[in-house]
């Protein structure tokens, strides 16, 4: 009896611990994730090309205050990215007790990210739920590209495309990309990752984000809080599929339930270069 009652109280204990860990410590955390990749369509001009990437902020959510986006975006600022890239779900619309911010003040905390080349962007489904085109229109009045279905070169000769959010608009691939030149290097953005069996070879690399990492990342575990239809195919980090690469971010904030669990908050400062191979630790 002595020996259960130890076991049950030892058993406590770690729930405890681990309720703590993945309701309060983890969710305030922030990893900044650098990457090198190399991608077999990076033209050598544009190798160590390095860009900032940011995704699912759900800004006034538990843990995620203007103080913890200002964190992360201090963060891809003091690595000097060449390019700021932003993935969507800025405001949140998944949990009555957050607080709501209004999307001028999210817009206008985000837009004091940094670099050569500027920074573009892509709307996620949460914000349309919660403000329809008012975070994008906030965005771009702080000078902040957002593109939806179609994409834009910037003054090194790299072209960056953006897809509508395929939960509430009607992304158009072939439009999204079809400025850029046949053999030009091209990065695309998407909120949803479920849009990558659409994306065409041409395109070097897709950002995506939306699934959180399933923010408990626990195999099994975390299926059912995957919103994708492809179950855990596209969770998190690099995804190759027919020599087409994609990185997926688990984002910053959280959605439904405020808790994070092996998938701490993150931001991604990515270094590009040619040739093939699987993304490591940028040294």
């Amino acid at each position: 009896m002595a020996v259960k009652q130890a076991v049950a109280a030892a058993a406590g204990v770690a729930a405890g611990g681990l309720a703590m860990w993945a309701g309060w410590i983890e969710p305030r955390r922030l990893v900044v994730r650098e990457l090198e990749l190399s991608l077999p369509s990076w033209p050598r001009r544009l190798d160590g090309m390095r860009a900032g990437v940011m995704s699912d902020i759900h800004a006034g959510v538990p843990h995620m205050g203007l103080a913890q986006v200002a964190r992360a975006v201090d963060a891809l600022n003091e690595r000097e990215p060449d390019v700021q890239l932003l993935l969507g779900d800025y405001l949140d619309a998944s949990q009555p007790w957050r607080r709501r911010l209004a999307p001028e003040v999210v817009a206008t905390a985000v837009a004091r990210l940094r670099s050569k080349f500027g920074t573009l962007a892509v709307i996620g489904n949460h914000d349309w739920r919660s403000s329809g085109d008012r975070i994008w229109r906030a965005l771009s009045q702080e000078g902040v590209t957002v593109l939806e279905d179609r994409a834009v070169e910037l003054a090194n000769g790299l072209w960056v495309a953006g897809l509508g959010d395929m939960r509430h608009r009607r992304p158009d691939v072939g439009e999204a990309i079809r400025a850029v030149p046949p053999g030009a290097p091209a990065i695309l953005l998407t909120h949803d990752p479920d849009m990558f069996p659409e994306v065409p070879d041409r395109v070097a690399l897709t950002l995506a984000g939306h699934t959180h990492g399933g923010q408990i990342a626990i195999p099994l575990l975390r299926r059912p809080m995957v919103p994708s239809y492809y179950g855990e195919r596209y969770t998190r980090t690099h995804v190759v599929e027919h020599g087409r690469h994609m990185i997926v971010s688990s984002g910053l904030g959280t959605s439904g339930l405020p808790v994070r669990l092996l998938a701490p908050p993150e931001v991604l400062v990515l270094t590009l270069r040619g040739g093939s191979g699987p993304a490591r630790r940028a040294r």
